[in-house]
């Protein structure tokens, strides 16, 4: 088995020439979000990899193995909830409650402008058509939010990125309650 203990964000800083000819690996949400998993290459390679504890996984995220070997991840297409607004039905408002009310629930929430998507769970989906919500199911990469603590390295980067304020580009992910939050942070 091949130990694999370091992780680079994105393939940042590396050449596209290395990347093209890294071997590849498919993991799904639950396999990403954990710090110690067994997995496959597309070399047939058994991985053992050890990461940080916390340490998250993101698709086009590159593993280093303990040869020097590099492993590009892709996020595998699961099922997931998708929940778009109704036409003509105040589209913006409608997803930002949707989101608000999700968050109060730590509903792990892959935001995008014109759609949320989270796992299935059909008491969620019957409160979302409630709210006036339309909630299908597909398959599709899941990438949820990294939260409000989350490290640099737990979020996903792509045309819609959004940062956490340290870094310097202004956008918050602030962890928001309503009255009568019950938790302490």
């Amino acid at each position: 088995m091949l130990t694999v203990n370091k992780l680079i964000p994105q393939g940042r800083g590396l050449a596209p020439a290395l990347l093209k000819r890294a071997a590849s690996v498919v993991l799904d949400w639950d396999t990403r979000q954990k710090s110690r998993f067994d997995a496959e290459d597309s070399q047939q390679r058994r991985l053992g990899v050890f990461l940080p504890r916390g340490t998250v996984v993101r698709g086009g995220d590159v593993l280093v193995a303990e040869d020097g070997s590099l492993v590009r991840v892709s996020a595998t297409p699961q099922a997931v909830m998708v929940v778009r607004p109704r036409d003509g039905h105040g589209p913006s408002f409608d997803l930002l409650r949707a989101a608000y009310h999700l968050g109060n629930r730590h509903v792990q929430l892959e935001l995008k402008p014109d759609r949320l998507q989270l796992e299935p769970d059909s008491v969620l989906a019957d409160m979302l058509r409630h709210m006036h919500l339309v909630v299908t199911e597909e398959s599709a990469p899941f990438e949820p939010e990294g939260g409000a603590y989350a490290g640099h390295a737990d979020h996903a980067h792509g045309a819609d990125d959004r940062h956490d304020p340290e870094d310097g580009h202004g956008h918050d992910h602030g962890h928001v309650h309503g009255p009568g939050c019950q938790h302490d942070h």
